[in-house]
């Protein structure tokens, strides 16, 4: 394997060429960050955060194939992945791991030290999150937590604080990976019930459509909560409805729980966080 084969053989791995991840990630944090800087934060900020995304998605990529590697390759959407067929082993893959936690680690320190205190929970957060799906029923949640961090990190880089409004946000969040990942967990539910994975698809069984319309709209009204208390105006609310009808939408696409229907409404959420983005993007320039 040439190194241009190797280099692509990393993007991969750390999942790149498949952008999803990161966006889901990334969505909150921005949500966060536009709260906790009343629409103008500072711009350096804004940039260690997205670069500190991409850098800790990549990294949870690469952890999560080491923890994963011997299911992977059981699991029809998975059995390509370089851990799996063995284009990349344990040793590099630990090494690459280490050296994009390093660079993002890097970046905090850029920042005050509540934030450099939280990101060690948010590292702890993306190296464990892979271990869970052998013991949690709902291991979605945990990965609520994990890509919901960003936020009262935002908030501690900004105002060196993290108020109630940052932990509703949090926990909006998790309501709303708990959504999005049983859509996706929907996918491999017949692989993951051979191979003992636990998922919240396989928990909610037959309530799998009702539990992720309810995180949905669980998620919505803690929205609606957080722009109550932070004085938001009328297009974080409209940013809010927009959200609500593609939450709707996406009832059509998993209602027949069809492989690629569910896989399509999880790749659609980017559309949901971005939409509350935009609302909060023009309440703050209302």
């Amino acid at each position: 394997m040439n190194w241009i084969q190797k280099l692509n053989t990393y993007e991969r791995l750390m999942r790149l060429d498949k952008p999803i991840g990161i966006l889901l990630l990334l969505w909150p944090t921005l949500w966060g960050l536009w709260i906790a800087g009343q629409g103008r934060p500072d711009w350096i900020v804004v940039w260690i955060f997205v670069l500190g995304t991409v850098l800790m998605r990549s990294a949870g990529c690469v952890m999560n194939d080491m923890a994963d590697r011997g299911f992977d390759r059981h699991v029809e959407r998975t059995q390509q992945r370089p851990l799996a067929t063995g284009e990349v082993s344990v040793g590099e893959a630990c090494l690459l791991a280490g050296t994009l936690s390093i660079a993002a680690f890097a970046l905090v320190l850029f920042l005050n030290a509540l934030t450099i205190a939280l990101s060690f929970t948010a590292l702890f957060l993306a190296a464990s999150y892979p271990l869970t799906k052998r013991f949690l029923a709902i291991p979605q949640a945990y990965l609520g937590i994990a890509f919901g961090f960003g936020i009262p990190m935002a908030f501690a880089a900004l105002t060196n604080e993290v108020p109630p409004a940052a932990w509703l946000m949090l926990l909006a969040n998790i309501f709303w990976a708990i959504a999005y990942d049983t859509e996706y967990a929907m996918v491999d539910r017949p692989d993951d019930l051979k191979i003992g994975i636990r998922s919240s698809a396989i928990l909610f069984g037959r309530f799998d459509v009702a539990a992720i319309m309810l995180c949905y709209g669980v998620t919505l009204m803690i929205l609606v909560l957080v722009g109550l208390m932070e004085k938001l105006g009328w297009p974080y609310f409209s940013g809010l409805a927009a959200a609500a009808a593609i939450a709707v939408y996406h009832y059509g696409l998993i209602r027949t729980r069809e492989r690629q229907n569910c896989f399509d409404a999880f790749l659609h959420n980017n559309w949901l966080g971005a939409f509350v983005f935009l609302g909060l993007l023009l309440s703050y320039l209302d």
